[in-house]
């Protein structure tokens, strides 16, 4: 039974926050952010690195972050989708995002970064800091167009259909489910399909499935631009539920929106290939936390210093 969640939009830390390490530069909080950000290893497959140039003597250069298009004409999609409304969405909001991270993280140490670990350094464990919205929904649009493609809908197959069954009893059961979640996400926010690789361990973040088994997949939503990134999650499918990427074609129908798109619109080929790769990089984690494990083991092994023991009943003790 999967468990639907929402996380709060956080405006504010959680009681028990901790303190915040990245809000301790000097100046404004997202400027010249200090210590190591981290990179989860699950992420890795989804980042997209900006070409950084170093020169003797100065600063790294950065390209800006580009507008990267669908992959498919903006007419491709219709009538389901049509292109006005992508020429809408993609051309002014999804360009909006992109023009206004640029500015936000123009001359920081921000603006060394990819946009996923800008994403995890902005989201601050729940205390946004300004760019974070706008970070995040450059990479979620990126992967809603991605999640879609002409003449799409039907069933998944292969493996993806059989962890399906397996995790929601059935494939009618998860469309049910995600169909829920994208209708009750109060507001503008997102509905997703995540594979939950392994134990959620990312501070001051809700736990949307605390007592699920790791991998799993597991259906969530998320308010405004949060995705599962900042759970450590996998995303595999998101449907977009701000009202700008369905108001012109269906206006409030939001219902008919969420049809559309699983029955018509959704791309399970999209789907099954980030479930291989997300697989894959579980497995490397496992595999680099027991070396990391054995690596500790052999070290603590090492630096045990070994007894001694005298004879104080031997003939050297008694020389004298």
């Amino acid at each position: 039974m999967v468990i639907l969640a929402v996380l709060a939009a956080a405006t504010t830390p959680p009681p028990f926050a901790a303190p915040n390490s990245l809000t301790s530069a000097l100046g404004p909080p997202w400027k010249g952010l200090t210590g190591s950000l981290g990179s989860p290893s699950s992420l890795q497959w989804l980042k997209k690195q900006r070409q950084c140039k170093r020169k003797a003597g100065t600063s790294s250069i950065c390209a800006k972050f580009e507008l990267k298009p669908p992959p498919y004409p903006l007419d491709a999609l219709e009538p389901h989708m049509s292109k006005e409304t992508l020429e809408y969405h993609w051309g002014k909001h999804h360009r909006g995002y992109v023009d206004n991270l640029n500015k936000q993280i123009e001359g920081t140490e921000l603006d060394e970064l990819s946009l996923e670990d800008i994403i995890l350094a902005t989201h601050n464990n729940g205390d946004l800091l300004p760019p974070f919205n706008n970070a995040a929904q450059i990479w979620n649009h990126d992967f809603f167009w991605e999640s879609m493609k002409p003449g799409g809908g039907g069933r998944p197959s292969g493996e993806l259909l059989e962890l399906i069954n397996r995790d929601f009893g059935s494939f009618e059961r998860f469309i049910d489910d995600i169909r829920l979640a994208a209708a009750t996400q109060f507001g503008s926010g997102w509905a997703w399909l995540a594979y939950k690789a392994n134990r959620l361990d990312v501070e001051n973040a809700v736990n949307p499935n605390p007592t699920d088994e790791d991998k799993r997949l597991v259906v969530v939503k998320s308010p405004n631009a949060v995705n599962p990134l900042i759970w450590d999650y996998s995303p595999l499918l998101t449907i977009d539920v701000w009202e700008h990427a369905y108001y012109l074609d269906v206006q409030n129908r939001r219902a008919d929106y969420i049809t559309f798109f699983l029955e018509k619109l959704v791309s399970w080929e999209a789907v099954s290939s980030r479930l291989e790769i997300a697989k894959a990089r579980a497995v490397e984690r496992e595999e680099e936390e027991e070396r990391r494990k054995r690596e500790e083991e052999e070290k603590s092994s090492d630096g045990e210093v070994a007894e001694i023991y005298v004879d104080n009943k031997s003939d050297d003790s008694e020389a004298e």
